[in-house]
Order: structure tokens, then C-alpha cells, then sequence
């Protein structure tokens, strides 16, 4: 990751800082300035994703989304935000969503006095669950979003796509026992994925295998998941009020459905909110496999949109 984000050393200065300290734990914020600013500057915030198990502030996949925010805010005198925040299963679901909280509090509070941050001009991106995250903070944070940004992210964590095994082959080539799974965790909460021992994502794929994921990550007894969770679920949540939102999806996904994002269309649309669906089609998870041209025309799209709400006020 340090060699792909290397060419915005010159332009970048990079500072890392705890956000939140919780039982000891710190967990930390890249917070990345254009040197040659010294401005108060709209700010972009990063979510990575990794199904709340995986990854870190540090994430970048085939199509580096971090790497394309920094190059926007380069150019544009703009600030990113890569966040951090505790992964289950040793930490779940309320807690996690905690984290998101009290990142952006921390951004409207003492963030933005330190790195002289306007968070009046603030769009959120995230991938995957880090586009759950993305798309919870329009109706549970504050400061509130000027607009959000979705790469096949998802509304729903109680639904069949993850309360039924992934029926897929690739999720299926080896079964993993839940012993084999939970080797990979001694309990003690972390907040980057590259601390867990093993292949990263075993865990992942014990629960997707068995469909477990809702409950082991929530933490909620399949008894009350439905109740419990929806507070948490983006398309139990929208109202008249939620951010503008971007949502890009490839159509092929076996991992997030894009019946997902369409979902959240058909509430942004009953609801009045201004918003854009970009399909890929046939891109499997992180567009792998949709058309090229048609990802970076997806990507040019997703610039100007968050250029248009980094706008002031």
C-alpha cells in the first residue's frame, strides 16, 4: 500500500492520529493535507471495507479508491480523512457503529480545529461494508454529509444474501470449520486486519459459508435480529433529510448483491432524495470483470459528484 501512494508524497503530508481510545485501544485516522495549502479545506472521508472483519484505513483494492481520493484532493485542494474502527467479531456491530460516531465527532470537534477541516463541506465514500458505513452515516452521524458516496456497498445486514450460505463456488472451494475461523482471533480487539493470524479471511468465509454473518457480527440472537438491527440498516433509515448519494454496483456481484443498491434507489426515490446509480455490467465484487471504459467513466462520475458537493454552501 506504502509503494501504490507513494507518488503523493511530494504533494501530500500525511499525519496519523488516534480518533478514539477505548479500553486502551486507540484507534486511529490518516488524516492527508496538500502541503502547498494552508487553508481550511472541504474534506473527503474514506471507509474501508472488508466486511467489517477485514482491512484497515490503509485499504486499497484493484481499483485503488484511496489513491483516486488523494489524487482529487491533490488537485483540488481538498483534505481526506482514511478512518480506522474496531472489527468484529471480537467487537460488534452497536460498538463498531460507535467508532463511525465518534470519528466524525471528532472530525466536527477537535479534527478539524487540528487539520483545519471544514466539515460544512463533507462527502463520505466507502467500498463494500465500508459502503454500509458510508451509507449509515447519512442518517447516524454528525457532522451531517454533504453527499455519500456507495461502491458496492449495501442497505440490508438481516436479509437472505447473508442469512443463507453463499451459494457460489468461489466461496465454497474449501469448507472452513468454525475452529479453523476463530483461530484466527484470541478475542482481543484490533482495528486493522493485518493483526489477525492466517489467511484474513477465514473468518469471512466460515460465516458466509454457514450464513452466520448478521448474528456473529451484530451480536443479536437470532430471535430478535430483525428488531435489533434495523436502526443499523441504511434502507430501514431513509428519510426526506438523507444526504445526496452516488451508488456504483457491479451487476454480477456474488458477493453484495446489486439488488442492494437498487433497493436503496427505490428508497431515494420514495423519499425525494437526489441520487445516481451507476451499474457495471457483469462486474463481479470490486468491478472485476465489467469493461473497463465503463468503470472509468463510473469513476468520473463519481469525481464530479463529490467535486459538486465539496462545494461551499
Amino acid at each position: 500500500m506504502t509503494d501504490r501512494l507513494s507518488t503523493f508524497d511530494a504533494s501530500l503530508k500525511k499525519a496519523t492520529v488516534p480518533y478514539r481510545k477505548v479500553g486502551g485501544h486507540e484507534i486511529l485516522a490518516d488524516v492527508y493535507r496538500p502541503k502547498k495549502s494552508n487553508n481550511v479545506l472541504p474534506v473527503i472521508v474514506y471507509i474501508h471495507g472488508g466486511a467489517l472483519i477485514m482491512g484497515s484505513r490503509k485499504l486499497t483494492n484493484e481499483h485503488d479508491v484511496l489513491a483516486r481520493l488523494l489524487s482529487l484532493a491533490e488537485e483540488n485542494d481538498c483534505a481526506v480523512v482514511s478512518l480506522d474502527y474496531r472489527l468484529a467479531p471480537e467487537t460488534k456491530l452497536p460498538a463498531i457503529t460507535g467508532d463511525i460516531e465518534a470519528a466524525f465527532a471528532w472530525l466536527g470537534g477537535d479534527g478539524a480545529k487540528c487539520f483545519h477541516l471544514n466539515t460544512d463541506q463533507m462527502v463520505v465514500v466507502g467500498d463494500s461494508a465500508g459502503g454500509f458505513l458510508a451509507l449509515m452515516a447519512g442518517f447516524r452521524i454528525h457532522p451531517k454529509p454533504n453527499a455519500l458516496v456507495a461502491l458496492f456497498g449495501y442497505g440490508e445486514l438481516n436479509a437472505d444474501w447473508y442469512t443463507k450460505p453463499n451459494p457460489y463456488p468461489k466461496y465454497n472451494v474449501k469448507k472452513i470449520s468454525r475452529e479453523e475461523a476463530m483461530q484466527q482471533t484470541d478475542g482481543t480487539a484490533i482495528s486493522d486486519g493485518s493483526f489477525r493470524k492466517g489467511e484474513s479471511s477465514r473468518i469471512y468465509m466460515y460465516y458466509r459459508q454457514s450464513g452466520l454473518w448478521p448474528q456473529e457480527v451484530s451480536g443479536f440472537s437470532a430471535e430478535s435480529i430483525a428488531k435489533d438491527i434495523a436502526p443499523y440498516e441504511p434502507v430501514r433509515n431513509v428519510t426526506r433529510g438523507y444526504p445526496p448519494t452516488l451508488m456504483i454496483h457491479g451487476t454480477q456481484d456474488t458477493d453484495v448483491p446489486f439488488e442492494e443498491s437498487l433497493k436503496m434507489a427505490e428508497e431515494f426515490k420514495r423519499h425525494g432524495v437526489p441520487y445516481i446509480l451507476r451499474s457495471i455490467d457483469k462486474g463481479e465484487h470490486g468491478f472485476t470483470g465489467g469493461n473497463t471504459a465503463q468503470i472509468e467513466d463510473a469513476y468520473n462520475t463519481m469525481r464530479e459528484f463529490m467535486l459538486k458537493y465539496l462545494e461551499a454552501k
